[in-house]
Order: structure tokens, then sequence, then C-alpha cells
């Protein structure tokens, strides 16, 4: 069943910027990764477990081989649009761009969020162009401009670690800017797609029974990626690979189990579409 599932899965990476006159897809993934902290204590928040004397007894081999692991998975999708949430700040990131054979520019905001947790943004830079950026409670907005063969298009990314906050954060930019195209990623709550016109890339994908977190036995789409209809989506599917998942018991290797360190990737796998 696993090797079905595998062996179904859409792969992304074929991107991209060709010179054809006709409109080339952009991908981008999401990837939440489950709480990377480095290993120096914070003041300002409890990261106690995530230090060489800590709980999880975090090393800086530990913390290297979660680098070069998630750098890698980067790579593999080879999309010129990655979102990360769960880094703890932007030495994180630094690191795992320096680490990625893409040449990443990245953005990255501190949230100041109670565990610390924040967003990031890998993009290349002759491709997408960031201008107004707003971050907020488990969210992080960035308007910018995509460049295109035939032209440009302004967009504005919504990243979002909380369903909640979602509806809150679409409702608004809806209101306050109704003509820019939204494309939002992350924990999308079914009731905001529906009521502010989102399409989500990911939907088929679910329904065929795919997802990108593990739960009682089952698949379980967590995070998603939707647009508003006049951006057309296409291919939305959970970047999937044997290496990032347990051949035994079919779910994603994770860094830790519970306590126990295992050394691989996170709970959750990356989710990508392509925009057209």
């Amino acid at each position: 069943m696993l090797r079905r599932l595998i062996a179904s899965l859409a792969a992304p990476g074929l991107l991209a910027l060709g010179t054809a006159a006709a409109r080339q897809p952009v991908g981008i993934a999401y990837w939440d990764l489950d709480r990377f902290y480095d290993t120096i204590p914070s003041p300002f928040y409890n990261d106690d477990d995530h230090t060489p004397g800590g709980r999880l007894r975090w090393t800086a081999e530990r913390y290297a081989r979660k680098v070069r692991n998630t750098a890698a998975v980067i790579d593999s999708m080879a999309l010129p649009l990655v979102a990360l949430w769960g880094v703890e700040n932007e030495a994180v990131v630094r690191d795992i761009v320096s680490a990625c054979r893409g040449d990443y520019s990245y953005l990255h905001c501190t949230l100041d969020a109670l565990d610390g947790i924040d967003f990031a943004l890998l993009y290349y830079g002759d491709l997408f162009f960031p201008g107004k950026v707003e971050p907020g409670r488990r969210y992080l907005a960035v308007e910018g401009t995509l460049r295109r063969p035939d032209g440009c298009d302004t967009l504005c990314l919504v990243l979002c670690g909380d369903e909640r906050m979602a509806e809150w954060v679409v409702r608004d930019l809806r209101a306050e800017r109704p003509g820019v195209q939204l494309l939002v990623a992350g924990r999308i709550g079914r009731r905001t797609e529906a009521a502010y016109g989102l399409h989500d890339a990911t939907a088929r994908a679910e329904a065929a029974g795919r997802g990108n977190v593990h739960r009682r036995g089952g698949w379980l789409m967590r995070d998603r990626i939707a647009a508003d209809t006049a951006l057309r989506m296409t291919g939305g599917d959970v970047f999937m690979r044997r290496y990032l998942v347990d051949q035994k018991t079919g779910t994603p290797l994770r860094t830790y189990d519970g306590k126990r360190y295992r050394g691989f990737y996170g709970e959750a796998l990356p989710v990508f579409a392509y925009i057209e």
C-alpha cells in the first residue's frame, strides 16, 4: 500500500523559468519543520528542552544533522518559493539556506510568539520580489511581485500556523486590499476557503486519501495551499519520498518520537502546488 501511495504522488521540481512566451508554472512549497530551535538558550521564552543540557539533549551535532536533512529535502523539491514554519530565529534560517544547493534568498520575521517560533520564506531573488511584509500572531503576510516571461503578477502570500488566525487575516486582507491576489499556505480551515473564494490546490490529493501528517492510523491534510480563483493553481500534492517515511509503519520519519531521538526530518511532510 505504501509503495503504491508513494508511486502515485506527483513530483515537484520541474519548474520553470523558461524563455518560452507561454506562461510557465511556478512552484511553491509549505513545510512545518516541527520546532526547529538552535542550541542556545533564549532569554525571552522557555526553550530549555532544546539545549544540550535539556530534556531532549539538543546538541550541536543533532542541530547540524537537522540542517543537512532540511536542506536536502528543499533541494529535492527544487521549487523557487519555499515557506517554512517552525524556525526559531534568523540564524536557523541562514544555516538552512547556506546548506541548500539552490541559490535562495530568504525573508524572516520575528513573530514574538511565546514559544519563539517563526515563519521564513525562501525564494529565488530573480523571480520573486518581496514588498510589504506584515508579521503577526501565527501568521506572516508578504506582498510582492512575481516575475513572469510575459509580465509580472502582484500577489500576497499569507502563511498561517493557526486556522482561526488564517480566517481573521484573510478576512481583513479582503476588506483592505480587495484587488490583491491571495495565496494562502499552512493551516487553513474549510470555512475560510468557502467564505473568501479560495481554491484548495491540495483538495484532490486529500480526496485520494493523502495527507501530510499521520494521525490514528491514517493520513490527515493538516497543511494546505489555497489561492484566489484568479490564480490558477495546479499539481497540489504532498511531497513524499521513500527516505521521508518509515517503511515498516508508513509514518513520517521524525526528529524525535517523544523524548527518543531518531535524527530524521519531522512529523509533517511538505505540501506543494504550482501557480500557472
